[in-house]
């Protein structure tokens, strides 16, 4: 299956796309990559649903990438007497170690690190930001606050804390137990919530041990201070901004959301645009103009994928939302504005053998007008070298190992392919171009870019580009 487009889509499993022949059309309607989102899956039904989507990637013969995404550290608070309390502006509200019901004067914060961690001039968003309190007073087991956004508030609201770094791990107990379950069901990708620094993506990447690679997911604000640490660290990223625009003014996170595609763009690690991107479509079966812009916007921008979130896993319109999203995505990249952008987004490459070979075969497709570059992989790492350079023509791995071309499902413009190793320079080249004519990517008399690395199967060797003709023997033997 051929998708007319290089931004990837990554949609979310949920009640509204819960059976084979759901997720079966999701991915026929353009899915690259599901999402299994362990704050609302258990672990106990998690490999059901990754065997239901190894089911349809062995029906269609077509790489799907599983990202799992852990659910973190949920801040809470207490509950209250009535259940409920109504905070007015102005008034003192103290949040305290008493696990004592609270009301309109205090309440119970279950999580003793937080009040250690508060300081004078810290803000607390309660209930995802609808109110704001701003910290006066702290002894470390107790906190005194002045109610700037008052409102109601009921029982165990989320808490967040945009100034403050939290002396916690972002994996918790259940973080541990879900990524263990995924790692036993073969997921691709798992992502981490609520990083704050590059030692958080660190402790989940030692347990992976390279059975799956990590993508952090910025989300809090405290992140963006160590964002080239981050970067560095992790495989990937994920542009969370759900929770961005609630710890941070809303107007910033555009900038952010730039900040971090280029950035990840220039480490060649694939960036994931998420969070109500097609919000409308939950209850609609068209989105709002708005809601159009902003996954244009992305795909612009050049991010590897854009995501569903509730709109494929709860939405009444899930189907809609997939082929909306891609019809998007299709426009944009057929838009000549779009080239120039990502052109001029393009960063200088590194003095290794793999950028060298990467500008070369990006120079190669603009001077020759090629379609395809046919990339022999073994770790994924020669062909997100390829993609970072954002070439007009599509990227095929060819690789003898099945999980590399499930985690390249998500980078842009690649299209994975899984085959056994080249034997010789020879077979590299007659092979590649078979596989070019067989999945339409060129014809009898194109010419197509080979990129390889010898000795072949060793990972990381890339250091070799060739041109191959396409002849009719080619076109026989696909």
């Amino acid at each position: 299956m051929k998708r007319s487009r290089r931004t990837k889509i990554v949609a979310t499993l949920g009640p509204a796309s819960d059976t084979p022949e759901m997720i079966e059309r999701l991915f026929k309607a353009g899915v690259d990559v599901f999402r299994l989102n362990m704050s609302h899956l258990s672990r106990e039904k998690l490999p059901e649903k990754v065997e239901i989507i190894r089911a349809i990637e062995r029906e269609a013969k077509r790489p799907i990438g599983i990202l799992v995404d852990l659910q973190g550290p949920k801040l809470r608070l207490g509950v209250f007497a009535d259940g409920a309390a109504m905070l007015v502006q102005g008034a003192e509200f103290v949040l305290d170690g008493d696990p004592t019901p609270g009301d309109v004067t205090r309440c119970h914060l279950p999580h003793p690190e937080i009040l250690e961690a508060l300081e004078p001039g810290h803000a607390i968003l309660l209930d995802d930001g609808k109110l704001r309190l701003a910290v006066t007073e702290t002894t470390g087991t107790r906190a005194v606050t002045r109610v700037e956004v008052g409102g109601r508030i009921s029982n165990k609201k989320g808490v967040s804390l945009p100034h403050t770094v939290l002396p916690v791990p972002a994996m918790t107990e259940k973080d541990r137990s879900d990524l263990e379950a995924g790692l036993n069901a073969g997921a691709d990708w798992i992502a981490v919530s609520f990083v704050q620094r590059p030692e958080d993506v660190a402790e989940v990447k030692k347990v992976c041990a390279g059975r799956a690679l990590v993508m952090a997911k910025i989300e809090k604000p405290q992140a963006l201070t160590r964002l080239d640490e981050i970067i560095e660290v992790s495989d990937g990223l994920m542009v969370a901004r759900g929770d961005l625009g609630v710890e941070m003014p809303l107007e910033q996170v555009p900038g952010v959301q730039k900040r971090l595609t280029r950035g990840a763009r220039r480490a060649g690690k694939p960036v994931v645009v998420a969070t109500q991107m097609l919000e409308s479509m939950i209850t609609a079966p068209v989105p709002t103009r708005a809601e159009v812009s902003d996954v244009a916007t992305a795909v612009y921008e050049g991010a590897d994928a854009v995501m569903l979130s509730a709109e494929s896993a709860a939405g009444s319109y899930p189907i809609e939302a997939v082929t909306t999203m891609s019809r998007i995505a299709e426009q944009v990249e057929r838009d000549a504005l779009y080239w120039s952008i990502i052109g001029a987004q393009n960063a200088t490459p590194d003095h290794t053998a793999a950028d060298a070979i990467a500008a070369a075969a990006h120079q190669m497709v603009n001077a020759l007008d090629l379609e395809a570059i046919m990339a022999w992989t073994n770790s994924g790492s020669t062909v997100l070298r390829l993609t970072r350079e954002r070439p007009n023509a599509s990227v095929i791995a060819l690789t003898p190992r099945r999980e590399t071309a499930r985690r390249l499902a998500i980078a842009w413009g690649v299209h994975p392919i899984v085959t056994k190793d080249a034997s010789d320079v020879d077979d590299m080249s007659f092979r590649a171009a078979k596989f070019a004519v067989r999945e339409k990517f060129a014809a009898v008399g194109d010419r197509i870019i080979v990129v390889a690395g010898l000795p072949f199967g060793t990972p990381g060797a890339t250091n070799l580009v060739r041109l191959t003709f396409i002849t009719r023997e080619h076109a026989e033997k696909a």
